[in-house]
């Protein structure tokens, strides 16, 4: 009975001709299945109040896939899409250069700096784990607790946890350089930039990774290469794809509530009850 009265009022597909203007596109996956297994891309967009829209669910990320729903849109709205926020997917940025030649395509930055930061995450693990073996019981126990202090803002870190971390980098030279270039590059992200300015930061910022001798961003320093124009197209107008981001946790909630969930339609169905349902049903 609660299906039927879902499939009577909610369609499982989005209805174009509801949707006026269409300038800021958001793609990204999220896992149905736990393991991060039966990835489904979620097309949303962001209106001019700040309103998501969910406008589909797909079933893979592949470029055909992608490419295929973003030719649906009708011509009038593909021609008013501006911007497209992505992972760095190249299936996604390739479906969005063939069917929106005209939209830029910009990177969102917090995969961006989840990349980075990981790099020195791992030199950090490596290191710890290097020092657990050479230093006594009781002097590794003066570093346990470093991992939380030295994934933080620094500036959120009082002074006995920035003593606490200090000691770390005592033992550890090259972690204390490692992290010291993954701040400076997220000041650069933080920093009025334009995106010529913003990519010679960056730049600049390759090269003071290739003097200190550290290889743990070897593999971003790849990404920058692979990427640069996207990423740095983060400046022009500074959007993220935090919208998509936070929406997947509904994603997440519902698929709690449902003990899972794995019909498209039914999906689509009820993330758009999610998103409208108070304001198409509700007294």
């Amino acid at each position: 009975m609660v299906l039927g009265a879902v499939d009577r009022q909610i369609a499982g597909e989005v209805d174009w001709a509801q949707i006026e203007q269409l300038e800021i596109l958001g793609l990204d996956e999220v896992a149905l299945k736990k393991g991060h297994r039966d990835f489904v891309v979620l097309v949303t967009s962001r209106q001019a109040e700040g309103h998501l829209k969910l406008l589909g669910v797909l079933p893979d990320r592949k470029l055909e896939t992608v490419e295929k729903f973003l030719l649906t849109i009708p011509e009038r709205l593909r021609a008013m899409v501006r911007e497209a926020c992505i992972d760095m997917c190249e299936g996604y940025a390739s479906a969005v250069k063939k069917s929106l030649p005209q939209a830029q395509i910009a990177a969102d930055r917090f995969h961006v700096a989840k990349n980075y930061r990981d790099c020195a995450d791992q030199l950090r693990i490596e290191v710890q784990s290097e020092l657990k073996a050479s230093l006594t019981k009781e002097e590794y126990e003066a570093l346990k607790g470093t991992m939380w202090l030295f994934r933080r803002n620094p500036e959120d870190l009082d002074q006995e946890e920035r003593r606490q971390l200090a000691l770390l980098f005592e033992c550890a030279p090259d972690l204390k350089r490692a992290y010291d270039l993954r701040e400076q590059l997220t000041a650069i992200f933080e920093t009025d930039h334009s995106k010529e300015s913003g990519t010679a930061a960056i730049k600049r910022w390759m090269k003071s990774i290739s003097r200190s001798g550290l290889t743990c961003f070897d593999s971003f320093l790849t990404t920058l290469e692979n990427w640069m124009d996207e990423i740095t197209n983060y400046f022009v107008s500074r959007q993220t794809s935090g919208f998509v981001e936070g929406f997947n946790n509904k994603v997440k909630v519902l698929k709690r509530r449902c003990y899972g969930i794995t019909n498209l339609t039914h999906l689509f169905q009820r993330l758009y009850l999610d998103l409208e349902g108070y304001r198409l049903f509700g007294l």
